[in-house]
C-alpha cells in the first residue's frame, strides 16, 4: 500500500477527526493521523491548529513518527513559536539519546527551525553535537552552525562555535572535514571580512587527504576551499594540482568542473617551462571531452564554462577542435555554443577543416544557426589572416545561392571584412550591389549602405544606389538613417559637384523632417562642417579608421579572471560575475587569479592603510583592453587647445588616410588626387538654436561651389605657403574643452617639466651620400611639457636648397607633427641650420617594430628622402603620471603577473634619493619607498599620452652598482622601451 491514500480529498470536520487520532492510545492510529496532518500541509492546507497535538507525538521511540513530528514542527514553528517553545525540552534529551541517528536528527531540526526563541536553548545541545562520538553526529552538527550564524551571527561568535567549526577541520572523519569547509565557506561569504577560513599549507594538505574519501558533494566543496587559497609557490602549486588532477576522472561532472577550476587557478603559479606545465594541459582536455558526451543541458553547462576555459588558454583544447563538431541532433543552444567555441579554437593549423563545417552549417534548415554559421566565415576571416580569401570566397558562394538571409548575413560581415582588410577584396562590390533589392534587415542594410559611401568613388552609380534607398528615408530604422546620412555626406566629399542636390535632400530629411534627436544631431554638424570649412569637413568625415580588432567578443580580461574563479557555478553559465545577478551585496566576493612567480617579492601597501575605497579606481587607472593595439586605438584623439605662442595644435601635413611609406606622399608633391587638408580662414559663424543656415544658404556659402580637389590640394610647394597654410583654426570652431590629451601640453600653467629632463645627444639620421647632400641629425626632447623633434639640417650639395617639409608614417603612439618644419629661408650650400620641430599624439596608429620605431618622409625641392630613428619612450610620459598610493597598491594587485617583467640595470652609482629626483625630470614619479634589509624600494608610476600606465618596482642597495627594476602594465609590449628609458635617464 502507497502513501498516496494520505492525498485523496477529505471530508469536512476532517481537523477534529485527526486531533481525536493524535490523541489516541494506539501507536500506528498515531502514525497514521501524524502521517495524514503531514499530507494536509504538503498540499498547502492549514493545519497548523493540530500543533499542541502533534508535539505530543514526539514523546516515541519510533524513528519514522519522529522524523514526521520534526517536519511538521520545522513547517510551523514560524507561526507558533510560542508553541514550539514547548518542545525545546524534547530536543534536549533527544541530543543525548544512544541512537546517533536521534541524536543528529534533533540537532538538525533545531538548526532549522528559525525562532530567536528557541536559538539559545540550542546552544549546548549543539555543543555537545559537536564533540560528539559519533563522525554522523558531528557532521550534521557542522552545517547546524552556519544556520545558526545566520540567524544570530553574534550568538555563534560569542558561544566560541566558529573555533570548533574550524578544529573539526583537523577531523578524522572525511566527511565532517567536508561539512567543516561547507559550513565555515557559506559562513565566510555572507562576511567576507572575516577572516575565517585562515588557510595555510598544514591545514590544506588535511583538507587534500579527505578529499579522496568524501561524498562527490563533500568533494565540491572541498575543491572549491582549495580554490580560494594563494600558493606560497609554484612548488606547494604543483604538489596541490598532482593531488588534484585524479578527480577530473569523477563521474559527477560537478567534481570535474570544481577540480578544473582549482587547476586553472594554480596554473597561474606554475612556470610555463615546466614539463609538469605541459603534462597538465594534456590532463585537461580529455576530461572536458567527456562533459560532452552527456545530456544535452549537462553538455551547455559544459560548454559555456569550456568557453572561459579557452579564453584563458586555448592551447588546452586546440587539438579537439572535431570534438566541437556541430551534431544534426544537437539542440539549438547547444549548436550555437558550438559555433562560438570552434571559433575561439580557430587557427591557421585548422582553418581549412573549421571552413568546411561552416560552409555545411550555412545550408542547414535552422535560420539562428545559419545566420550564425555565416557570421563565423566572417570571425575566421578576421581572426586567422591566411583565411581571409578562402573566406570572402566561400561568402560569395553563399551569396549566390540568393537564400535571403544568408544573403544578408554574408553583406554584414563582409563589411567588417573590408574593416579588417581595406584595398584588397573591395572587387566583391559588384555582387554585393547586385542585392541590393533583397535587403530587409537593418543590419545589412546599414552594412550595404556603409559599402556603398565608403567606396563610392570605385562605384559608378554610386548616387543612383543611396537614391533608391533614400525614398523610404523615414520609413527606415534609426540604424540605417544614421548610415545613410553619413555615406551620402562621404560621397558628396569624394563627388561634390554630382552629388550637391542629393546631399542637401538628406540634410533637410534628417534635420527638418525628423524627430530622432541623435539623427538631428549628426545632421545639423555635417550641415554646419560643409556651409563652414569643407575641408575639416573631410578630415572628419573621411578620417582613416583604425583597423577592427580580431576578437571584439572576447571577455575584459579582468571579468574573465573573475569568471574562471567561478567555474562550475551559475556565474560562468551567464557569463556574469556574481554581483550581477545575486541581490544585496552578501555573498559576493570579487576574486582574481594568482600570478605567476616572477617578481619575488609581493608588493605590499608602503602605507598600510586599506585599499578598499578604490575599487572603482582601477577601470578608470587602466585601459581596459589587454593587448597593446587596443590600448594605442583607445585614444582620445582631442586635439591640444593651444593658447597663444605655442605652435599650432593641428597640421595639414598629419593627414589620417595617408600611408607615407606606401608612396602616399603624393599630397605633399601638390597631387591632386589625395588633396592636402589646408585650413583657410572664414568668417565666425554664430551656432544657432533654431534651424542652420537654408539649403539655399548652403549653396552660396564659400564651400560647395568652389569646393574643388585642385583649390583643396592648396599649393603646398614650400615652407613660407605651407606655414600660411597651417594657421590658427577658423574662429568658427570654439577651443575644444579641457581633457583628453590638452592636459599633456599643460598650456595653461599647471604642473611643469621639471628641470633636467633626459634628452639623448642627437644622432645623424639621414646621411648626407643618401639624402643627396642633405644631412639631417636629430634627437627628441619634452620640454615644458610639449614633446619635440630638434633637428640640424645640414646642406654639403653645391645648390640651394628650399620648400621643406616632413611628414610620419603610422606609428605606435600616433605622434605626428604638430605644425609645418619651419625652414624660412634657403639652405644655402655648407650651410646647417636649427629646427625644432613640436608633435602631438593625434595622429593615426600603427603597432611598428620596434615599438618606438618611427618613420619619416623629408621633401625638398630635389627629393623626398626616408629614413627612421627610435624615440626614447620617456617622452611620452606625461606630467599627470603620479599615481595615488591606494590607486597603485590596487593596480598593481589587479594587473597578472603574467605582464611583469624584470630588468637589470648595471653600472649605476647612485642613491636612490638621486635616482628618484633624476627620474621624476622624465616624469617617473615615485610613490613610495620602502627600505627593507638595507635595500631600497622605490614604487613608481609613469603615464603614456595615449592613457596607458605603467608601474614600477626600484630595487638599489647602497655599494651595489647593479639595480633590479620590476616593470608592471596592461600592455606588456610597452616594458622592453621603459626600461631602455629607465636605463638612459639613470645613466644620462
Amino acid at each position: 500500500m502507497t502513501d498516496s491514500k494520505y492525498f485523496t480529498t477529505t471530508k469536512k470536520g476532517e481537523i477534529f477527526e485527526l486531533k481525536a487520532e493524535l490523541n489516541s492510545d494506539k501507536k500506528e492510529k498515531k502514525k497514521e493521523a501524524v502521517k495524514k496532518v503531514i499530507a494536509s500541509m504538503t498540499v498547502g492546507k492549514d493545519v497548523s491548529a493540530l500543533f499542541p497535538d502533534v508535539v505530543n507525538c514526539m514523546q516515541t521511540d519510533n524513528l519514522e513518527l519522529k522524523k514526521l513530528v520534526y517536519l511538521y514542527l520545522m513547517n510551523y514553528a514560524k507561526s507558533q513559536p510560542d508553541m514550539a517553545i514547548m518542545a525545546v525540552n524534547t530536543f534536549v534529551k533527544d541530543c543525548e539519546d544512544p541512537n546517533p541517528l536521534i541524536r543528529a536528527l534533533a540537532v538538525r531540526t533545531m538548526g532549522c527551525i528559525r525562532v530567536d526563541k528557541i536559538t539559545e536553548y540550542l546552544c549546548e545541545p549543539l555543543r555537545k553535537c559537536l564533540k560528539d562520538e559519533d563522525p554522523y553526529v558531528r557532521k550534521t552538527a557542522a552545517v547546524c552552525v552556519a544556520k545558526l550564524h545566520d540567524i544570530n551571527a553574534q550568538l555563534v561568535e560569542d558561544q566560541g562555535f566558529l573555533d570548533t567549526l574550524k578544529d573539526l577541520i583537523s577531523d578524522s572523519n572525511p566527511m565532517v572535514v567536508a561539512n567543516a569547509v561547507a559550513a565555515l565557506s557559506e559562513i565566510a561569504e555572507s562576511h567576507p571580512n572575516s577572516n575565517l577560513m585562515d588557510l595555510n599549507p598544514q591545514t590544506i594538505n588535511k583538507l587534500l587527504t579527505a578529499l579522496n574519501e568524501c561524498t562527490e558533494w563533500g568533494q565540491i566543496f572541498i575543491l572549491d576551499c582549495l580554490a580560494n587559497y594563494t600558493p606560497r609557490d609554484d612548488r606547494e602549486s604543483q604538489s596541490i594540482c598532482e593531488r588534484v588532477t585524479p578527480r577530473l576522472s569523477h563521474a559527477n561532472s560537478a567534481v570535474v568542473l570544481s577540480a578544473v577550476k582549482v587547476l586553472m587557478k594554480f596554473m597561474e603559479m606554475l612556470p610555463k617551462d615546466l614539463d609538469y606545465y605541459g603534462t597538465l594541459l594534456k590532463k585537461l582536455a580529455p576530461p572536458l571531452v567527456t562533459l560532452l558526451s552527456a545530456e544535452p543541458e549537462l553538455q551547455y553547462v559544459a560548454l559555456r564554462n569550456i568557453n572561459l576555459i579557452v579564453q584563458r588558454r586555448p592551447e588546452i583544447l586546440k587539438h579537439e577542435m572535431k570534438v566541437f563538431f556541430v551534431k544534426y541532433n544537437d539542440p539549438i543552444y547547444v549548436k550555437l555554443e558550438k559555433l562560438d567555441i570552434m571559433i575561439r579554437l580557430a587557427s591557421q593549423a585548422n582553418i581549412a577543416q573549421v571552413l568546411a563545417e561552416l560552409k555545411e552549417y550555412a545550408t542547414e534548415v535552422d535560420v539562428d544557426f545559419v545566420r550564425k554559421a555565416v557570421r563565423a566565415i566572417g570571425r575566421c576571416a578576421i581572426k586567422v589572416e591566411q583565411s581571409a580569401e578562402r573566406c570572402v570566397s566561400t561568402l560569395l558562394d553563399l551569396i549566390q545561392t540568393k537564400v535571403n538571409y544568408v544573403v544578408q548575413e554574408a553583406i554584414v560581415v563582409i563589411k567588417d571584412i573590408f574593416r579588417k582588410y581595406p584595398n584588397k577584396y573591395e572587387s566583391v562590390i559588384a555582387t554585393l550591389c547586385e542585392n541590393l533589392d533583397s535587403l530587409d534587415e537593418p543590419e545589412a542594410r546599414a552594412a550595404m549602405i556603409w559599402i556603398v559611401g565608403e567606396y563610392a568613388e570605385r562605384i559608378d552609380n554610386a548616387d543612383e544606389l543611396l537614391e533608391s534607398f533614400l525614398e523610404g528615408f523615414h520609413d527606415e530604422s534609426t540604424q540605417v538613417q544614421l548610415q545613410l546620412l553619413t555615406a551620402i555626406v562621404k560621397l558628396f566629399l569624394k563627388k561634390p559637384t554630382e552629388t550637391q542636390e542629393l546631399v542637401q535632400q538628406v540634410l533637410s530629411l534628417a534635420t527638418q523632417d525628423s524627430d530622432n534627436p541623435d539623427l538631428r544631431d549628426r545632421g545639423y554638424i555635417y550641415w554646419r562642417l560643409l556651409s563652414t570649412d569643407p575641408v575639416a569637413a573631410k578630415e572628419v568625415v573621411l578620417a582613416e579608421k583604425p583597423l577592427i580588432s580580431e576578437e571584439t567578443d572576447l571577455i575584459e580580461p579582468t571579468l574573465l579572471e573573475e569568471l574562471i574563479c567561478h567555474i562550475g557555478t551559475l556565474a560562468s553559465v551567464y557569463h556574469k560575475p556574481p554581483s550581477a545577478f545575486v541581490e544585496g551585496s552578501r555573498g559576493v566576493q570579487h576574486k582574481r587569479l594568482p600570478g605567476s612567480t616572477g617578481s619575488g617579492e609581493s608588493v605590499e601597501s608602503p602605507d598600510t592603510g586599506s585599499a578598499a575605497g578604490v575599487s572603482d579606481a582601477p577601470p578608470a587607472v587602466i585601459p581596459s583592453q589587454g593587448d597593446l593595439l587596443g590600448d594605442l586605438l583607445n585614444l582620445d584623439l582631442t586635439p591640444p587647445a593651444t593658447t597663444g605662442p605655442p605652435p599650432p595644435a593641428t597640421s595639414g601635413l598629419q593627414m589620417g588616410a595617408m600611408d607615407l611609406l606606401g608612396g602616399g606622399l603624393d599630397s605633399l608633391m601638390g597631387d591632386e588626387s589625395e588633396p592636402v587638408t589646408t585650413r583657410r580662414e572664414r568668417p565666425p559663424i554664430p551656432l544657432r538654436t533654431g534651424t542652420p543656415q537654408s539649403p539655399q544658404t548652403l549653396q552660396q556659402s564659400p564651400s560647395p561651389p568652389d569646393y574643388s580637389p585642385t583649390e583643396l590640394g592648396g599649393d603646398l610647394g614650400g615652407s613660407s605657403a605651407m606655414g600660411a597654410g597651417f594657421g590658427a583654426a577658423p574662429a568658427a570652431m570654439p577651443a575644444p574643452v579641457s581633457g583628453g590629451l590638452d592636459d599633456l601640453f599643460d598650456l595653461g600653467g599647471g604642473v611643469g617639466m621639471p628641470m633636467g629632463a633626459f634628452s639623448p645627444p642627437k644622432i645623424v639620421w639621414l646621411p648626407a651620400m643618401k639624402g643627396k647632400g642633405l644631412e639631417i641629425s636629430g634627437t627628441f626632447a619634452r620640454r615644458a611639457g610639449v614633446f619635440q623633434m630638434e633637428l640640424t639640417l645640414t646642406n654639403k650639395a653645391m645648390s640651394v636648397m628650399t620648400d621643406f617639409a616632413i611628414q610620419f608614417n603610422r606609428n605606435s603612439f600616433g605622434i605626428a607633427p604638430a605644425g609645418p618644419l619651419q625652414v624660412l629661408t634657403p639652405l644655402s650650400p655648407n650651410q646647417s641650420i636649427e629646427v625644432t620641430l613640436p608633435l602631438n599624439t593625434v595622429g593615426p596608429v600603427m603597432k611598428m617594430e620596434p615599438l618606438n620605431n618611427l618613420q619619416v618622409a623629408v621633401k625638398n625641392n630635389i627629393d623626398v628622402f626616408y629614413f627612421s630613428c627610435q624615440y626614447p619612450i620617456s617622452m611620452l610620459f606625461v606630467e599627470d603620471g603620479k599615481m595615488e598610493r591606494q590607486v597603485f597598491l590596487a593596480t598593481w594587485k589587479d594587473i597578472p603577473n603574467d605582464n611583469e617583467s624584470q630588468f637589470q640595470i648595471k653600472d649605476c652609482h647612485l642613491s636612490s634619493d638621486a635616482a628618484s629626483n633624476k627620474l621624476q625630470g622624465s616624469n617617473i614619479f615615485t610613490i613610495a619607498k620602502r627600505t627593507v634589509d638595507g635595500q631600497d624600494m622605490l614604487y613608481q608610476s609613469m603615464k603614456l599620452t595615449n592613457g596607458i600606465w605603467v608601474l614600477a618596482e626600484l630595487r638599489l642597495q647602497a655599494g651595489n652598482p647593479n639595480y633590479t627594476v620590476s616593470l608592471k602594465c596592461r600592455a606588456p609590449e610597452v616594458s622592453q622601451c621603459v626600461f631602455q628609458s629607465y636605463e638612459a635617464v639613470l645613466k644620462n
